[in-house]
């Protein structure tokens, strides 16, 4: 099985480095300086084990792959990013015959839960996977991943719900490389628990880490229209004890050099000056089954305003208090 990682970020890094040194076949997908960083120099991965460079092939699209029928496609790319990478890669040709859309199973390693929709339209085969994994990438070639000692926990399953012979076997290989990768029936459960958990993402993108009463209370008002709209849509989510028996002493934060936690996937977006964020797809995502099912979500839209707004003009992850933050949303209310 060969493992190609669309979207070689904070996870497609994390997951591709560590399938790697498992002796796993990985081929890395990258644009732009992160594509010329790994392509000249490889993939730098540090975790708190230490730092390892793997040179592994990399590409800058399909057309620089022949594909074959014992391929993997691991989607890790930005949900405001799938459509296109959806599209390019689905209608690339097999080896023996037919397309990626039409013959290679393809996994949704990303936050939110609308990927796995979009590649339904256009793949045969779709697996979610629900990532609990610490990294970041904020420089060209490098990954850091500070879990241990599992590098992260991913869920995985066969959408919209099942599982087979083939997730099992992904989940066989990723378990080999430090992640664990229990196989469940309902890995939507699990996505849309860490979409409760990702409506913090804004918030941190906008203020900083949250470290303060006053951004976790605006967390905890985010999170409850999230459930509101859940229950309205009859939408069940994992509990918060189920999710530690999952994962409950098995994966911690380590730091590195003692350097206090950077920020989320949201915040390093922002770092990176990438013009883009997954606002609509967290924040927004709750704001759309609020319209859908008549619940106001004012909360939610004021972060997926304020988070896309910070995106488009660039500017600086962090540079609003809380405070400010919060007075929008109390003028919104």
């Amino acid at each position: 099985m060969r493992h190609i990682i669309v979207g070689t970020g904070a996870v497609g890094g994390a997951i591709g480095g560590r399938l790697a040194e498992a002796g796993h076949e990985v081929v890395l997908v990258a644009r732009g300086a992160q594509y010329e960083a790994l392509r000249d120099d490889g993939l730098r991965l540090t975790t708190p084990e230490g730092t390892r460079t793997h040179r592994l092939p990399v590409v800058d699209g399909p057309e620089a792959l022949d594909l074959g029928p014992d391929d993997v496609l691991v989607l890790a790319v930005k949900t405001q990013d799938s459509v296109a990478a959806l599209d390019a890669w689905s209608a690339r040709p097999v080896a023996g015959g037919g397309t990626a859309g039409e013959r290679l199973p393809l996994i949704c390693a990303q936050n939110g839960v609308e990927s796995e929709r979009l590649a339904l339209r256009r793949f045969h085969r779709v697996y979610g996977c629900c990532v609990y994994l610490p990294a970041s990438f904020v420089e060209p070639g490098r990954v850091l991943a500070a879990g241990a000692p599992l590098t992260g926990i991913l869920h995985l399953g066969r959408y919209p719900s099942g599982a087979d012979d083939t997730v099992r076997a992904v989940s066989a290989d990723w378990e080999k490389a430090k992640p664990e990768a229990p196989v469940v029936p309902d890995v939507m459960r699990w996505k849309y628990a860490k979409l409760l958990s990702n409506l913090a993402n804004a918030i941190e993108a906008v203020t900083g880490v949250l470290d303060g009463p006053e951004g976790f209370a605006l967390f905890d008002r985010a999170r409850a229209e999230g459930r509101a709209v859940l229950a309205a849509a009859g939408i069940e989510a994992t509990g918060s004890e189920e999710q530690e028996e999952a994962r409950g002493g098995r994966i911690r934060f380590d730091p590195f050099d003692g350097a206090e936690r950077g920020g989320g996937s949201s915040w390093q977006s922002l770092s990176r000056g990438t013009g883009t964020i997954e606002a609509d797809y967290l924040n927004g995502e709750i704001v759309l089954l609020g319209r859908l099912h008549g619940i106001p979500t004012p909360v939610n839209e004021v972060l997926r305003h304020t988070a896309n707004a910070f995106a488009r003009e660039r500017r600086a992850p962090g540079s609003m208090t809380v405070a400010e933050l919060t007075a929008l949303v109390d003028a919104a209310s």
